[in-house]
């Protein structure tokens, strides 16, 4: 069974013997489908100059930024409104050179400068302590490596300009022409900048490439507002060099007391400082920038003191006169409060009993009474968001297809960006008409349910009131677990019990209904958790098939990962949680949903490919074929010392490939790429996630077959990873393969879907508005990369918002598949999301590994991994911290799917 060389994966020779895997080129487009003209948010970018490009180059410079004593300023902080001052005191030494500064360490220019070294000193501002709150803002940059604390205080800066290198403009002249080029992405980063620099000198807030005007706010919660701006990034495709520019949000805190803002943050209306959550406060606080009023400086916060101000002392050095008349120095230990109190003569009324702000650092702390703190305007929150919080975004930030366009056709005008000297200079100039591309739309796949029925999808959706499961589950026995004291637990049970029997489930009352104690509510939810399970222990023998958790409030209630961690891991049974939001009566809708949910969780099948469709895609029905979804699960901002959660669901039961179990490992914090794929223990042994997947997909499909194509998709990972993903996880999978099957490994095909981008697609309708595109919508031309197999597809109906395609890029194809049969192969796995009615935007594999990764993450519980540091430096140290280990399944869990 030995694999052929496929004659379309691109490979070069590396510096070592071992061979580099590159993304394969694109060898041919889809046909098949209707025809669609759509517009996209993406604008034509011109390049006026000739040809030949010889004499035309950008220009790189190295900036350097210190204060008068030679301290390293954070140009993250002021970087601009220097550059600023510069080029308008040094105009003439710069021969009044244009440049465009990226706010940290880089300037371009289009002439170069007279000098390649400049030492600008005595750079004056007229208020370093406040010149964020009259000045654009650039938060971002290039990079995020952590730097010195910016002395505020410092009023003079010195600049040091050095020259670093120059590259030429033709990359930018042969996008723009639709040439073959050498994608250097030098020349775009260049373009971008200059994009950042004229939203700048427009006093935007820039965050990397996102722009945000002043008065689009859009409130949100307390101390922090929602802004409404835009993103642009240029791209070079196959119909030329565009700008693609789509409408973004970000959270902006709110100028005011610290104190104000975590009453705000923290929901606590009755203004009780003593309810405050310190240890949130202190993550929420961390790396924000506040004035003291005692001295009107800005600093920035590095933490909050161990005890409170009355209580947290510091050594204060004096000097006196002594009896000989000699200055004689002394040590004295005094609080906080007392120094403000006495001897700065300031009125504290609130701190006393608070902790203080650091504004230094842990080794050498500068505490500030907490009340003399306030919050600079214009920082982003990037603090992680509770549910009633991300569910309020996402409703103050959904915009409809017209209302987006709307949105953009205004930043076009407000942008103008004929008017921006720095592109006219380079012969750049940017369309302001949205571009027209063809798509094609592909046919839903045919589906079919219980008793042969055929289920034929219409506008991404089917009607599953009156059909019954494919395969349907058996349920021997069950429990309830009642947290919540709202429901109506006998007409539930009665109403699940009447909706699964419809559905083709045989479904008896529970063995037992046990419900929480008054007394046990107030407490913390793993020990609710432990007195339920304790409670139910003489149910759980025998083992019952599933336990319905009643949860006391909707999603991520904190008692959901206890739940799950004690139910799967423990007790090896699989729950369902549910949250009515109705306690007397849940609508028939709600129900079918649930008994998907549990059918799914116990082996079922609620509907799968009509056997007609199936034979259509007959690369995967003929062929033993196991299909991966790999996804890796990060902690939330400010919390860099979590683990990350790597998911692979593999499918089972070949020739279905609707069917998949779940294999979860924890990888050090923040780590992308998959390292537990391959785990060799000797040369025939090996303990990694392939393996295991290998091995149950042969005990689970029809004769044993051994799968002779693996088709891998990958989410999460960008452009700059796919090497990763080819040249480190594939090989794990490949050298996992030829251990289990003695030196052989199947035909593979891997691809990256990609959600995390800004290209829309809309639909004009005949009174010229826009709407959502239909579903099966595939676009694979003209803003397409120019030389790499990808493709767009919006596989689902998108009712509520702009619908965002999914991108998906074609890295290695072993397998051979034309186009039309690889996109009509991804559109169809969009169709078998078997917790849903309606296709999903992005494959189901991919979906299911998001589910296990975050069901897990929830699981794994604070005392698991030793708490460290929470700034992103801290993920690079803990490198080498000993990771917790995921929770154990048993087997009648394991080969479920449990995260349904």
């Amino acid at each position: 069974m030995e694999s052929e060389k496929s004659p379309i994966a691109e490979t070069v020779e590396g510096s070592s013997s071992t061979t580099e895997r590159l993304p394969m080129a694109r060898e041919e487009y889809g046909k098949s489908g209707d025809t669609q003209r759509v517009s996209t948010n993406y604008l034509r970018v011109r390049m006026d100059r000739p040809k030949n490009t010889d004499d035309a180059y950008f220009y790189r410079y190295d900036v350097s930024l210190t204060d008068k004593n030679g301290h390293s300023t954070n140009a993250k902080d002021i970087g601009r409104e220097i550059m600023d001052k510069v080029c308008e005191t040094f105009h003439d030494e710069l021969d009044g050179v244009r440049f465009a500064y990226d706010g940290d360490k880089i300037l371009i220019t289009i002439s170069s400068l007279p000098k390649e070294e400049y030492q600008l000193n005595g750079v004056a501002l007229e208020d370093a302590s406040s010149n964020r709150i009259s000045t654009a803002l650039d938060v971002g940059g290039e990079s995020d490596r952590k730097r010195p604390r910016i002395s505020y205080r410092s009023k003079i800066f010195n600049v040091k300009i050095s020259f670093k290198d120059k590259f030429s403009m033709d990359s930018i002249v042969k996008a723009a022409n639709r040439e073959p080029l050498d994608l250097s992405q030098d020349a775009f980063r260049v373009l971008d900048i200059i994009l950042r620099q004229h939203s700048a000198e427009k006093d935007r807030l820039v965050f990397r490439q996102s722009f945000f005007e002043r008065p689009e706010t859009l409130g949100f919660q307390g101390a922090i507002d929602v802004f409404q701006g835009f993103s642009s990034s240029f791209r070079a495709t196959q119909g030329g060099l565009f700008l693609n520019m789509d409408v973004c949000h970000a959270l902006i805190i709110q100028p005011g007391p610290v104190i104000d803002f975590l009453l705000s943050v923290q929901n606590i209306r009755d203004k009780k400082t003593d309810r405050i959550d310190w240890e949130k406060a202190k993550r929420m606080l961390k790396g924000l920038r506040v004035k003291t009023s005692h001295n009107n400086e800005e600093w920035k916060i590095s933490g909050l003191s161990e005890k409170f101000c009355i209580n947290q002392t510091f050594e204060m050095k004096q000097r006196n006169e002594g009896p000989d008349g000699v200055e004689v120095q002394s040590v004295e230990q005094i609080s906080v409060y007392e120094y403000f109190v006495t001897r700065k003569s300031i009125i504290l009324k609130q701190s006393r009993a608070l902790p203080c702000v650091n504004i230094g650092n842990s080794r050498h702390p500068v505490y500030i009474p907490l009340e003399l703190c306030s919050l600079v305007g214009l920082q982003r929150y990037t603090k992680p968001l509770s549910t009633e919080q991300r569910s309020l975004l996402v409703n103050k930030s959904r915009r409809s297809p017209d209302e987006r366009m709307e949105d953009l056709k205004k930043a076009i005008r407000n942008h103008d960006y004929g008017s921006h000297a720095m592109l006219r200079d380079s012969g750049i100039s940017i369309t302001t008409q949205f571009t027209q591309v063809k798509g094609r739309i592909l046919p839903a796949p045919i589906l079919k349910s219980g008793n042969d029925q055929d289920l034929n999808p219409k506008n991404g959706r089917w009607n599953f009131n009156n059909q019954k499961l494919a395969h349907p589950a058996e349920i021997k026995s069950w429990l309830v677990a009642d947290f919540s004291s709202n429901c109506d637990m006998e007409r539930l049970i009665q109403d699940l019990i009447k909706c699964a029997k419809m559905k083709g489930i045989s479904m008896r009352d529970p063995t037992a209904n046990f419900i929480e104690r008054d007394q046990y509510r107030d407490e913390q939810a793993s020990v609710r958790v432990d007195k339920m399970i304790t409670t139910m222990e003489k149910g759980l023998d025998p083992r019952p098939t599933f336990i319905l958790c009643v949860l006391p409030q909707k999603k991520n209630c904190d008692i959901y990962g206890p739940w799950k961690r004690r139910c799967l891991s423990d007790c090896g049974v699989p729950t369902q949680c549910i949250a009515p939001t109705e306690p007397t009566r849940v609508n028939n809708q709600y129900l079918t949903n649930v008994v998907l949910k549990i059918n799914a969780k116990l082996g079922g099948l609620n509907f799968l490919f009509s056997k007609e469709y199936f034979s259509s895609l007959d690369k995967v029905s003929t062929i033993p074929t196991l299909i991966l979804g790999m996804d890796v699960s990060h902690g939330p901002p400010g919390q860099a010392h979590m683990p990350s959660i790597a998911a692979v669901v593999s499918s089972r039961n070949w020739p279905s490939i609707s069917h998949y179990r779940a294999a979860v490992r924890t990888q050090h914090p923040k780590s992308e790429i998959i390292d537990s794929l391959f785990e060799p223990q000797s040369k025939s042994r090996d303990n990694g996630i392939i393996r295991a997947a290998l091995r149950d997909f042969s005990t689970t499909s029809e004769e044993n077959k051994v799968p002779e194509q693996i088709i891998i998709f990958r989410d999460g990972v960008g452009e700059s990873q796919f090497k990763d993903v080819l040249n480190v996880e594939l090989e794990q999978i490949i050298k996992a393969c030829k251990v289990k099957y003695d030196q052989w490994c199947p035909q593979l095909t891997v691809i990256v879907a990609q959600k995390r981008h800004h290209t829309r697609f809309f639909e004009r309708e005949s009174n010229k508005s826009f709407k959502n595109v239909p579903p099966g919508l595939i676009v694979d031309k003209k803003i397409c990369h120019p030389t790499n197999n990808d493709f767009y597809l919006c596989a689902h109906d998108g009712r509520i918002g702009t619908s965002r395609p999914a991108h998906y890029h074609v890295l290695l194809d072993e397998i051979g598949f034309t186009a039309d049969e690889l996109q009509k192969l991804v559109h169809s796995l969009c169709y078998i999301y078997q917790r849903s009615t309606t296709a999903v935007s992005v494959v189901a594999p991919i979906c299911y590994a998001h589910l296990a990764a975050a069901q897990v993450a929830q699981m794994i519980q604070p005392e698991d991994y030793s708490s460290g540091p929470s700034s992103s430096h801290a993920a690079a140290s803990s490198t080498h911290a000993p990771l917790p280990n995921p929770p154990y399944f048993s087997k009648n869990v394991a080969s479920t799917m449990f995260f349904c």
